[in-house]
């Protein structure tokens, strides 16, 4: 699980960055990236809207999408926010691919 300090929390942080974040398109979701004026640790949020599938599938691919960030967390720079909105596929993506998406999306914001 992420830790507080790692989660976009207000909704004028998703707002802010899904409004002004750099967008990343791949298959299976959309990733906003934006980097925050202080050097605080990288923070995500995420959007998984009812389009994607029922309750349970929903949950699926907001743990699968949480796990990816967990993996990820370490090589990002600090003050890196990011906000990954899953589109209707995501839930028939198999774990490896969205991995793959995801990681590549993300391939540019590493640490420098």
């Amino acid at each position: 699980m992420l830790a507080k300090a790692n989660r976009l929390v207000t909704a004028d942080d998703y707002r802010r960055l899904v409004r002004r974040g750099r967008r990343i398109t791949t298959e299976h979701a959309v990733v906003y990236l934006a980097r925050a004026d202080s050097a605080s640790a990288p923070r995500f949020g995420f959007i998984v809207a009812k389009t994607v599938g029922v309750a349970v599938k929903r949950n699926l691919v907001r743990r699968r999408l949480k796990a990816l960030s967990f993996e990820v967390l370490d090589r990002l720079a600090p003050g890196t926010e990011i906000v990954i909105r899953a589109l209707p596929g995501a839930a028939q993506a198999s774990w490896a691919n969205l991995r793959s998406e995801i990681s590549e999306a993300l391939g540019g914001e590493t640490r420098r």
